[in-house]
């Protein structure tokens, strides 16, 4: 088998496999949904993983595989850019999907929906692989919308809550704006460059670095910053930066395997990838850079301070989600393109791991999810306490953890750049580093020790359903109230259970992710930061932009090497914000729990700010949702009814009815009437005639 054959083979399977599921789902056997759909996409990680070997090798391919349209001399088509870059992309998406697909085993046993599901997360694989496998614009763009698509249906996948409705098509029309954008980045590209082919525009993109465009009146736009800025706004819409955030919180209304999907390795990354990717454009505008520095900051912090007054498990996991692509994102504002993929890279095995580990606690807790209803749990599910732990200790960049290597060079890099806005997103992502700590620790603590306050909670919910139970009986209330109530309490432990640990189809994938959670870090760091890994591939201006330069020379004249590098960082100021974040929640949650109730019953105000979420929500829905709706009434009221039933088509046939009424009046049915009509016509046309000759 050739390696262009093995490249087409690595996307398809997936996709012949959510095919072959989805479409005969009601022939099959349950136990298929899951044997198909993993044989595909384990299949899919074994081939990726020879490619990354072949590219390590220094194997590197740029083809296209089929034409689907020419135009003049512009060429649509789908191909293959395998490199370094995209091959590591191509491991991190297979492996951590094949880690889902073997937790959904265990997490969706008694759905209906089984074989839909794994129909569902299959067909994401197939997306996302065309995103990154690509060469060419219009396939990223189709793997971009694919994998928008995709996940639509998968955070809608139980389509009977109102709350799961509302939350995917919110996230499909707030990622349809930021596509917008997106598509228009693409168009400026393909009108101003002749091509959409990736090296194509890289190679004719300096000497378009300096074109001027008018876009109203008379001023003038610099071509590239225009052309980044847009192909940005798409980068937030998928990767979730303010004000486009909003979509995933909300996100959580799906089955937690997706979530882990969704917001480790594959959709929220793919603006991290595609910035990266472009980054021979992006060194050539400084003011797209620096716009995108600060937007990342903005989202590094001020999403991880919405993560401390969470209480749902698995909103905390998402609100750090929001901040860690702030980290990102900031890195490829100070040109650290290497760095932001690199963090891409570890916490894509650590995010997983805790979107899998909150699974876990929910599944132990009959699918309860509010954190103040759990403690102590580390007695009854030690092996997604520890793999947790890892996670969380990976998440805040304890050294010799994945997490340390990445996110400490993220913040590194900004103090060293010196793009207009480092000072400000260096002050955020260093601040970023406490609250990581705090919130991350605070869930943890909550969950794992303690006191054991779910006993207590299923003691309320007990008496609470016998004093409803008894409500019913004598004062008459309604079926629907019963059946509401009877619904809620399935959502945590009767009054005799207890947590338990799920079975191997579930712990399996929290170890085999907990495992680069400690040393994927560790050995990527110099190849990836330091060597010749994204040689070729990646492209920074040192003179303009030397912030890896200097992060280079620090590295080697300070640390030498990755345990150097962990050891130093142990004297370093992420640390000690990062320890002081986790004394504080072990203080406030485990010693003094009072302190946290005073302290928001004396700041209410920003309480309430953060409970409201800034109030992005609130002002998306009153002036975009409810201006959408007011413009709709209004047209439908004015244009619609008045104008076009009223006075377009009723008006023409009350004109025509009102004529014909006049009219009618002539047709008397008398014959001296019509002897008269006609004398008189021909005496009109008599003299019209005379007049002429």
């Amino acid at each position: 088998m050739t390696i262009k054959q093995i490249l087409i083979l690595i996307p398809l399977l997936p996709l012949f496999a959510a095919a072959l599921v989805g479409l005969f789902r009601n022939m099959l056997p349950r136990w298929a949904g899951h044997v198909i759909t993993i044989l595909g996409v384990g299949a899919a990680f074994a081939l990726s993983t020879y490619i990354f070997n072949q590219t390590l090798n220094g194997f590197t391919l740029n083809e296209a595989v089929y034409t689907w349209l020419d135009s003049g001399d512009i060429h649509f088509e789908v191909g293959f850019l395998i490199d370094n870059l995209s091959a590591m992309m191509m491991v991190v998406v297979t492996f951590v999907s094949l880690m889902v697909h073997i937790y959904t085993i265990g997490y969706m046993a008694e759905d209906p929906g089984y074989a839909r599901f794994f129909s569902y997360i299959s067909l994401f694989t197939f997306s996302m692989l065309m995103l990154v496998m690509s060469n060419n614009f219009m396939q990223l763009f189709f793997g971009w919308e694919a994998v928008g698509l995709v996940s639509y249906l998968l955070i809608g996948f139980w389509f009977t809550r109102p709350t799961a409705i509302y939350a995917n098509l919110k996230a499909f029309l707030v990622n349809r704006v930021g596509d917008f954008g997106f598509l228009l980045g693409i168009g400026m590209v393909l009108y101003y460059f002749g091509s959409l082919d990736y090296a194509t525009v890289f190679e004719r993109a300096p000497s378009l670095a300096a074109t001027q465009i008018n876009l109203w009146g008379h001023s003038q736009w610099s071509l590239m910053t225009v052309t980044c800025l847009l192909l940005f706004i798409g980068a937030m819409g998928k990767s979730a930066q303010v004000p486009l955030h909003v979509w995933l919180p909300d996100s959580m209304e799906g089955p937690t395997p997706i979530s882990a999907l969704i917001h480790a390795a594959t959709m929220v990354t793919a603006g991290i990838f595609m910035v990266a990717r472009m980054s021979p454009l992006y060194e050539l505008s400084t003011t797209a850079l620096s716009t995108v520095m600060v937007i990342g900051a903005i989202t590094a912090l001020f999403m991880g301070f919405l993560g401390i007054i969470q209480n749902d498990i698995k909103r905390v996991v998402a609100y750090s989600t929001l901040s860690q692509l702030g980290y990102m994102t900031v890195a490829l504002g100070a040109s650290a393109y290497s760095v932001a993929i690199f963090h891409l890279m570890t916490h894509a095995f650590f995010k997983a791991l805790l979107f899998l580990g909150a699974g876990s606690v929910i599944m132990g807790m009959h699918h309860d999810q509010d954190i103040r209803n759990m403690g102590n749990l580390k007695k009854y599910l030690p092996i997604t306490w520890i793999t947790s732990l890892i996670g969380s200790l990976a998440l805040i960049g304890t050294p010799f953890f994945a997490g340390f290597y990445s996110k400490d060079s993220i913040i590194e890099a900004v103090e060293l750049s010196h793009i207009p806005g480092s000072g400000f997103a260096y002050f955020a992502v260093i601040v970023g580093v406490f609250v990581t700590a705090f919130y991350s620790f605070r869930l943890y603590f909550l969950v794992f020790h303690g006191e054991e306050k779910w006993r207590q909670a299923k003691h309320d919910d007990h008496a609470h359903a016998t004093h409803v139970d008894a409500g019913h009986a004598d004062n008459g209330h309604d079926d629907a109230h019963a059946d509401n109530h009877d619904h809620d309490l399935h959502h945590g432990l009767g009054p005799n259970d207890n947590p338990h640990e799920p079975g191997w189809v579930v712990t399996l994938p929290l170890v085999l992710l907990a495992i680069p959670s400690l040393v994927i870090g560790y050995l990527a760091l110099e190849p990836m930061l330091y060597g010749d890994f994204f040689k070729n591939v990646i492209f920074v201006n040192p003179q303009a932009h030397p912030a890896m330069s200097h992060l280079a020379h620090h590295y080697h004249e300070l640390m030498h090497s990755p345990a150097g590098m962990a050891i130093h960082g142990f004297t370093s100021l992420p640390f000690f914000l990062a320890a002081s974040g986790v004394l504080l929640s072990w203080f406030f949650y485990m010693k003094r729990p009072d302190i946290p109730a005073a302290i928001k019953t004396r700041c209410m105000v920003i309480y309430n700010i953060l409970e409201n979420k800034y109030g992005f929500d609130t002002f998306n829905e009153k002036f975009f949702a409810g201006g959408s709706r007011f413009l709709g009434n209004w047209l439908w009221k004015y244009g619609d009814i008045t104008l076009i039933d009223g006075a377009m088509v009723n008006g023409t046939a009350n004109t025509m009815g009102k004529i014909a009424a006049k009219i009618r009046n002539l047709q008397s049915g008398l014959i001296y009437h019509y002897a008269f009509a006609m004398i008189i016509g021909v005496f009109l046309l008599m003299t019209f005639f005379i007049k002429i000759n």
